[in-house]
């Protein structure tokens, strides 16, 4: 649970890891345009994983930063796969307009990225998260640290591996 003034919340947090799919810029009819991006979450057994499917709008500044620097390789096809923090979890409710589900309805689970924790492309790491101690926590489990933490927390993996993923050479 988190306060902010006199106004008290309950937190749903997921954590994962999944792969990151078509990263966009979305422009709705009203309000401000927004980043977003589809996390194909891993759940299951590892011998028999299955994937969650999540299309989540990017929030926090150090978030959007680094899911912008994965943008060529996504692009690209590369596997980038990395461990995720996700709010705010609902569901959209639509109907196929096109395929072999054409009118039919489906179901879109639909979450706020909040905090990126790691990042690997084609399973060379090339982001990770420095933990820091705070009341107990370590960075990457505080709830704040998604959206309060300045960039100067945050660290890179030697700059032998950074070079070999040139989306992400200057996440720093």
């Amino acid at each position: 649970m988190s306060t902010s003034s006199s106004q008290s919340y309950f937190d749903l947090h997921i954590t994962g890891l999944g792969y990151l799919n078509r990263i966009r810029e979305v422009k709705p009819k009203k309000g401000d345009s927004f980043l977003a991006c589809d996390i194909a979450a891993l759940t299951g057994p590892s011998s028999a994983a299955e994937y969650r499917r999540f299309d989540v709008k990017v929030s926090g500044r150090d978030a959007q930063h680094l899911i912008r620097k994965c943008e060529e390789a996504v692009k690209a096809e590369r596997k980038v796969l990395i461990g995720f923090r996700l709010g705010d979890l609902w569901t959209d409710i639509f109907t196929y307009t096109k395929g072999k589900n054409e009118g039919k309805p489906g179901v879109s689970l639909k979450a706020r990225l909040l905090f990126v924790s790691w990042i690997k492309v084609d399973g060379e790491m090339v982001y990770k998260a420095e933990s820091k101690v705070a009341n107990g926590a370590t960075f990457e489990e505080s709830p704040a640290a998604s959206e309060d933490a300045p960039a100067s927390e945050l660290t890179h993996v030697d700059a032998e591996v950074t070079t070999e993923a040139p989306a992400l050479a200057e996440a720093s």
